[in-house]
């Protein structure tokens, strides 16, 4: 397959650090800047929407050499076995995170945003506000999902 390379537009400020602690982003407050090369009003009408997904790259986790076995998630014995796309961790191909975020403010070249699960330093790659014709309706998933993500969003 071809390859291709993606440029940041932008990184994560935040008072994460620990790529190990993995719960309790609920309330994490990030502020995004966008580079210089978009322009000041590169944000200019994300101030209209109440949230947005950002796509980000999980650059301080390796990629895996070998995604064909099934693992569970999060190495934790008590969940089943998932193949790599049944997940949505940070030892993935490509790496790339999305999150969808509550907008707290926009000011010139920055976003700060509400529970983003990206630590301080993460390269942006994307951003795309959140819109209601976009969402999923009847969303289904495996009893497992709900115990495991339990505490992810707290705060």
């Amino acid at each position: 397959m071809p390859s291709f390379e993606i440029t940041p537009i932008g990184t994560v400020r935040n008072n994460r650090t620990d790529v190990q602690h993995t719960d309790n982003w609920g309330a994490v407050r990030s502020t995004i800047t966008i580079d210089e090369r978009f322009g000041e009003a590169c944000l200019q009408g994300l101030e209209g929407f109440s949230h947005v997904e950002v796509l980000f790259v999980f650059d301080q986790f390796p990629e895996h050499d070998d995604y064909r076995e099934p693992r569970p998630y999060r190495g934790r014995s008590d969940l089943p076995p998932v193949g790599i796309f049944a997940g949505r961790g940070p030892r993935r191909p490509n790496r790339i995170g999305v999150t969808p975020c509550a907008i707290e403010s926009v000011h010139g070249r920055e976003l700060t945003v509400v529970g983003l699960d990206a630590v301080s330093g993460t390269p942006v790659i994307d951003l795309k506000p959140t819109m209601e014709e976009f969402r999923p309706v009847n969303i289904k998933q495996p009893e497992w999902v709900c115990r495991l993500m339990s505490e992810y969003f707290l705060p």
